[in-house]
C-alpha cells in the first residue's frame, strides 16, 4: 500500500501557517511595487508620448488650416481685377498708375486679419517695375506698419531681394520664408507667406509677389491652445530645421534634432523618441516642407512618477494590513468549504449524473454559493436534456417542411400541363409565358437547395426577363455574354432576378427600343465576376446605394440588400455586390462570387 503524502504545513501550528500564508500573499505585492517603480517611468513616458503624438498631429493640421486660410485670401486677391490691372501698360499715364496704386492699397488693407496682442497679418504686394514707372511710390518697407500706411511696393532686377527669388522659384505655389531686417528698423523680422502673382490673361507674365507678414503671430495663436508640461517647447521648422515659429526665442535659427527626426524622408509621418533627457515628438509633412516638433523634458514627467510611487507604496502597506486582518478572521470560515466546492467544480462534466442536492446547512454567503453552484449544475443538466429534445423537434419540423414542398411541385406540374394544352389549342403567346413561369417555379424550388449552378440561375433570370418583355412590352433589349466555363459554379438562387428587375424599373423603363440591358459572367483567377448593366439616363447616388448595402438595418432597397446578405452569409464578407456608373451612361452592378463548383450529382 502506497504511503500517503502528508502536507508539510501540517507540521506547523495554525499560527505558523497563517504567518507563512501572510508572507506568501504579501510578498508579491512588494515585488510588484518594486517592479512598478522600475517600469513606471517607461510606461508613463510611452503613454504620454502616444498622447502627444496625436496632439502634435492635430496641432499641425490646425496650423496648416490657418495657412490654407491665408492662401485662399491670397487667391482671392490675385484673381481680383484690381490686382490683375497692376501690370504697367504702354499707354498708362502717371494718374492711371496712381489710381491703380491707390485701389490696390485699399484692397490689401481690407483683407488684413487681426490676431492676438494687437498684431495683424498684413498683405503687401511687390510689383515688378523694370522701367521705374512707379517712382512716386514709397521705397521704405515697414512690416510693423508703424511709419507708413502703404501696402504696395515696387522692385526691379537691380533691387530684388533674396527671398523674392525663393518666391519666384515656386511659380505661384505658396511658400513660408523667414525675413530679417525688412524695413527701416534693424530689429524688424517676420515669417512671411509668399505667392507669385501671375497675369491670368498673359500666361507666364509675372505681375509681382504677394506677401502676408506676421505669420509667426498667427502660428503662435495655435501654439497657445496647446498645454505642454513645465519646460516644454514647440517648434515649427522647415525641412532644413530652420525655426519658422516657436514658443522660445529660436525663431530664424537652426535647431539640432535627433538623427531619426533629422533624417526623416517620408511624405507624412509622426515620430517620437527620447534623447538627452527630452521627449521629442515630431510630425513631418514633406509636401509643405514642414516639421512640427514638441520638446518635453522627461523630468517634468518624473515628478508625476514620484507621486505615483508614493501612492503605490501606500496602497501596498494598506493592502498588507488588510490582508492580515481578513485572513485571520475568515480563514476557518471560508477556506475549507470553498476548497470542497472547487473540487466539485473541477470534477463536474456537463450531462454527467449528479449526486443528490446537498442540504442547505449554512445561511451565509458561502452557504448560498455552495447551494447555488449545485443548483446551477442540476439546471445545466436539465438544459442539456431540453436542448437535445429541442433538436429532435427541429428535425421533425424540417421533415414537415419537406412534406409541404409537395404542393409547390404540384403547382409546377399543373403549369406544365396548362402549357401543353395552350400549345395544342394554338395560344402560343400564353403558352410561352406559362412555360417561362414554370421555369421560375422549378428553379425557385431547386429541390430545397439554396445554392444552385450558375447555368440554372441564368435560365431562371432569362425566363424572368422574357416574362417582363412579354407582359409589359417595355421594348428593351437584353444581351447575354456568358462564358461557358462559369456554368458549373455555385450561386445563391434568385440573385440575378432582383438585379435585372432593378435595371428594368430604375434604368430602361420608358426608354422603349433604346433600352439595353447586358448580363455577363466571367471566370477570373480566384473568383467569378457577374455584371448587370443598363444604359438608363437617370441620376444615381452610387455611394448611398453602397452604404445601404453595408447597413443591415436599412429600411430601403430590400431586394438588392437581401441578395447582398445571402451572398455574404454563404461565402463571406469579401464577396457581394458593388454599384458603379458605366463609362458612357447608365449603371453597372458587379457581383463577385468564389470559385465553388456545384456537385454534379446534385444537379436538378
Amino acid at each position: 500500500m502506497k504511503a500517503s503524502i502528508r502536507n508539510p504545513l501540517t507540521k506547523m501550528n495554525v499560527k505558523q501557517q497563517l504567518i507563512l500564508l501572510f508572507l506568501v500573499l504579501v510578498s508579491p505585492v512588494f515585488i510588484l511595487n518594486w517592479y512598478a517603480n522600475l517600469m513606471a517611468e517607461r510606461i508613463l513616458t510611452t503613454q504620454v508620448t502616444g498622447a502627444y503624438e496625436e496632439l502634435n498631429k492635430q496641432n499641425h493640421f490646425l496650423l496648416n488650416r490657418d495657412i490654407d486660410t491665408i492662401n485662399r485670401i491670397m487667391s482671392t486677391i490675385i484673381q481680383n481685377p484690381i490686382t490683375q490691372s497692376m501690370i504697367v501698360e504702354k499707354g498708362d499715364e502717371e494718374i492711371d498708375l496712381v489710381r491703380k496704386y491707390s485701389d490696390m492699397t485699399k484692397l490689401l488693407r481690407s483683407n488684413s486679419v487681426g490676431i492676438f496682442g494687437g498684431e495683424a497679418v498684413y498683405y503687401l504686394l511687390f510689383v515688378f517695375d523694370p522701367n521705374d514707372r512707379f517712382g512716386f511710390a514709397p521705397k521704405n518697407i515697414n512690416i510693423d506698419k508703424l511709419d507708413t500706411s502703404s501696402n504696395v511696393f515696387y522692385y526691379s532686377d537691380e533691387n530684388k531681394l533674396p527671398w523674392m527669388d525663393a518666391a519666384l522659384a515656386q511659380k505661384g505655389k505658396g511658400v513660408l520664408a523667414y525675413m530679417d531686417n525688412l524695413g527701416p528698423k534693424s530689429d524688424q523680422r517676420t515669417l512671411a507667406y509668399m505667392r507669385v502673382v501671375n497675369n491670368i490673361s498673359r500666361g507666364n507674365s509675372v505681375i509681382g509677389i504677394l506677401v502676408a507678414t506676421k505669420m509667426e503671430k498667427k502660428i503662435e495663436e495655435s501654439f497657445s491652445t496647446v498645454s505642454l508640461p513645465v519646460g516644454g517647447e514647440m517648434y515649427l521648422t522647415d525641412w532644413n530645421n530652420l525655426v519658422l515659429s516657436s514658443t522660445t526665442d529660436m525663431i530664424g535659427r537652426t535647431i539640432s534634432l535627433p538623427d531619426p527626426i533629422e533624417d526623416e524622408t517620408e511624405f507624412e509621418n509622426t515620430i517620437s523618441m527620447i534623447s538627452d533627457g527630452y521627449i521629442y515628438v515630431a510630425h513631418t509633412r514633406y509636401a509643405q516642407q514642414q516639421k512640427l516638433i514638441y520638446k518635453i523634458p522627461t523630468k517634468s514627467l518624473l515628478q508625476k512618477q514620484d507621486e505615483l510611487k508614493r501612492v503605490i507604496q501606500l496602497i501596498s502597506i494598506v493592502y498588507s494590513l488588510f490582508a492580515l486582518v481578513v485572513m485571520v478572521y475568515f480563514w476557518r470560515s471560508l477556506m475549507t468549504p470553498l476548497q470542497k466546492l472547487a473540487t466539485f467544480s473541477r470534477s463536474y462534466e456537463p450531462g454527467k449524473p449528479l449526486p443528490k442536492m446537498p442540504q442547505r446547512e449554512r445561511n451565509d454567503e458561502v452557504g448560498v454559493l455552495i447551494y447555488s453552484v449545485h443548483s446551477m449544475t442540476h439546471r445545466l443538466n436539465d438544459m442539456i436534456r431540453d436542448q437535445y429534445l429541442m433538436e429532435i423537434k427541429q428535425k421533425e419540423s424540417q421533415l414537415q417542411l419537406l412534406y409541404q414542398q409537395i404542393n409547390p411541385h404540384l403547382l409546377y406540374n399543373t403549369l406544365e400541363s396548362i402549357y401543353w394544352k395552350s400549345s395544342l389549342e394554338g395560344n402560343a403567346g400564353s403558352a410561352e409565358m406559362i412555360k417561362e413561369l414554370s421555369k421560375l417555379m422549378r428553379i425557385s424550388l431547386s429541390r430545397g437547395r439554396e445554392l444552385i449552378a450558375i447555368k440554372d440561375e441564368l435560365e431562371h433570370a432569362s425566363a424572368y426577363a422574357s416574362l417582363q418583355q412579354k407582359r409589359y412590352e417595355y421594348g428593351f433589349a437584353i444581351e447575354w455574354r456568358i462564358d461557358d466555363d462559369t456554368f458549373a459554379y455555385e450561386i445563391p438562387k434568385i440573385t440575378l432576378q432582383p438585379l435585372i428587375e432593378n435595371a428594368i424599373i430604375h434604368g430602361v423603363m420608358n426608354m422603349g427600343e433604346d433600352g439595353e440591358i447586358t448580363v455577363s459572367a466571367k471566370k477570373l483567377t480566384d473568383s467569378i465576376r457577374i455584371t448587370v448593366e443598363d444604359n438608363g439616363y437617370k441620376a444615381v447616388d452610387y455611394e448611398a446605394i453602397n452604404r445601404m448595402l453595408a447597413d443591415a438595418n436599412s429600411a430601403s432597397g430590400y431586394g438588392i440588400r437581401n441578395v447582398q446578405q445571402r451572398i455574404q452569409l454563404h461565402f463571406g464578407e469579401r464577396y457581394g455586390l458593388t454599384f458603379e456608373p458605366r463609362e458612357v451612361e447608365g449603371t453597372r452592378v458587379i457581383m463577385t462570387l468564389p470559385l465553388r463548383a456545384q456537385p454534379v450529382t446534385d444537379q436538378p
